[in-house]
Order: structure tokens, then C-alpha cells, then sequence
């Protein structure tokens, strides 16, 4: 990663939501290489501390978003906040709406209305997801496409960034929010489709179990996504943007395993189980970042496969 423009965060104060997280430790990492203050709210409910241990200039508070207390005083004397945190595992959001709607929307509303008192806040981060537009209408997706959200997840991403655009127009809250696609690589904290794969593989697996194949997916190897977030920690006039963070890189699951799968030099068979079809799932999302290349200088610099050979030697 090129530093030179970044050096402007060498010693400021930045907090960070759910920065021992998957996304959040390479966030992590990469402001810790620029020798930003780093401070770290999240509750390790996935995170894990590990992952952002031999990171210099970070704290760890180990705490909860819901602590309105605890938010106040950890906003206290920041200069740039990214809200990472969240409840992110679409299939628990079926059984657990009220506690993705707490996490991802109202502790969004309490962290943004501190940072509106903390006048010393230059640049509020704001993380959403592709999810919220539902499946592609057209490819591919700029940040223009309808939002049509396909789970309780997605429904309370797409509140939670109103919310912080909302509050930008109405309190002048100097806000950025990133719709990040999906995203892999090492530090993975949740069972996605890549994990997943990976787990069934180093299990001995010849037949691999899997649920709708033909989904197609935007792939981004996460140190590129952290990289976007950051660079919109000090970019001029971005304020009040929404911004795409993608490959334009299109992928089914079942091209993902035979990826894998050639990577790791197996022959394996496909077995559908209907249990892992979801509801209402999202068929393709494909990204339009020329926004962000444009607003940002930021490009995918990893391919899918060197992004995959990085996650299975983690």
C-alpha cells in the first residue's frame, strides 16, 4: 500500500467500530502502518482480539454499541471515526430482526449523534452493503441502482445509512458512506461461501455440499476494501457521498469451488442440499466503482486468485 497521501492520519486519533473483525483488523492493520492513534470498540461477539494484537498504537475497548454511555466517551477527542460494527450474517438476521435493528440502526443513531457534539470530528465512515440493493436490476450496479432489500440484514443496513445521511443534511455530520461488496480474505469471521468451501475441502471432502451455486457474486479481496474505507477517511470533497466499493468482477459459487478446488489440486462433486438456500436470496450483484475510482484514486488491485491462494494459506 502506497502511504504518501495517507501520512495525514500519522498521529491522529481514529476510532474504529468492530476493528477486531474481518474487514476491521485489516482496517486495523493498514491505519497502524500509517502510525494513526487507533482506538477499537467491539464487543468480540465475532471479532477476535487476536487478530489485532501485535498492531502498535491500537486500544482495544472491549464493550458494546448498544452502551450509550461508553460511546460517548470513547467519540471523546477523536478526529475520524469508521462504523464498522455491525450484526452481519444474513441468515441469523431470519431469526434475530430486533437485535439487527438495535445493533445496525439505533446504535448507528447514537454513535452519529455523539460525533455531531464532538465538534472535533473531521469524517464519519459510514459501512453499509451491497446487500441493500437487493439483486441486480442492471450491470453493472452503480450507487444510482434501486434499493430493493432481499433479508432483514439488508433492510437494516439500508436504515442505518439513511439515517447517517439523514443526519449529515440535517446536523452537517461530515459523513461518507461505503457500500461494500463482498468481500473475502484471511481473519474471516463468519461462514460465508468462501470459508465454507475451504472448511468442507480440508475436511477431506469429495462431495461438497452447497445450496444455490448459480448465485453470482462481486468478489474483493479485503485489503483492497479496507484501503477504500480509509482513503475516504481524508479525501476533499466527498463529504455526503455514497459510495460503491467493488471489483466489477462477477462470480458464481459454483466457479468460486472449482477455483478452490484447482487451487488445492482435488476433484470434488456438487451436492445441493435445499437447507442452504435462503428465502429470498440475492441471484447477482456486480459493481460500478467508477465513483470510487473517481472520488477516491482507489482501484481492486488483487485478482480473485491470488485473493484465494492468501485466504487458504491463512
Amino acid at each position: 500500500m502506497k502511504y504518501d497521501e495517507l501520512s495525514i492520519l500519522k498521529d491522529k486519533e481514529v476510532l474504529l467500530t468492530g476493528g477486531c473483525g474481518f474487514i476491521g483488523s485489516e482496517i486495523t492493520k493498514q491505519l497502524s502502518q500509517i502510525g494513526a492513534k487507533i482506538t477499537i470498540l467491539d464487543n468480540l461477539s465475532s471479532g477476535k482480539e487476536e487478530y489485532i494484537r501485535d498492531f502498535p498504537n491500537v486500544t482495544l475497548i472491549k464493550d458494546d454499541l448498544l452502551n450509550d454511555d461508553i460511546i460517548k466517551s470513547v467519540v471523546k477527542n477523536k478526529e475520524y471515526i469508521i462504523n464498522l460494527a455491525a450484526l452481519p450474517f444474513i441468515p441469523d438476521s431470519y431469526f434475530y430482526p430486533k437485535e439487527f435493528f438495535e445493533v445496525n440502526v439505533n446504535s448507528t443513531i447514537s454513535l452519529a449523534l455523539a460525533a455531531i457534539k464532538e465538534k472535533k470530528v473531521k469524517r464519519f465512515v459510514h459501512i453499509s452493503s451491497s446487500e441493500i440493493y437487493g439483486s441486480a436490476r442492471y450491470v453493472p450496479m452503480d450507487e444510482r441502482h434501486p434499493t430493493i432489500p432481499q433479508s432483514t440484514y439488508a433492510v437494516s443496513k439500508l436504515a442505518g445509512e439513511r439515517v447517517v445521511y439523514t443526519m449529515h443534511k440535517e446536523h452537517d455530520l461530515p459523513a461518507v458512506i461505503i457500500r461494500p461488496f463482498n468481500a473475502f480474505g484471511p481473519n474471516v469471521t463468519q461462514p460465508y461461501i468462501i470459508p465454507e468451501i475451504i472448511k468442507q475441502l480440508l475436511n477431506g471432502n469429495d462431495e461438497i455440499s452447497l445450496g444455490n451455486v448459480n448465485s453470482r457474486r462481486d468478489l474483493t479481496f479485503v485489503s483492497d476494501t479496507a484501503r477504500a474505507i480509509i482513503l475516504s477517511l481524508i479525501k476533499d470533497g466527498i463529504t455526503g457521498e455514497t459510495l460503491n466499493v467493488g471489483s466489477e468482477r462477477s462470480i458464481t459459487v459454483k466457479e468460486i469451488l472449482k477455483m478452490i478446488s484447482e487451487i488445492m489440486g482435488k476433484n470434488v462433486t456438487i451436492k445441493i442440499d435445499s437447507s442452504r438456500f435462503r428465502p429470498h436470496d440475492v441471484d447477482s450483484l456486480v459493481c460500478d466503482y467508477s465513483r470510487a475510482s473517481r472520488l477516491l484514486g482507489w482501484n481492486p488491485e488483487i485478482s480473485i486468485r491470488e485473493g484465494l491462494e492468501s485466504t487458504l494459506n491463512w
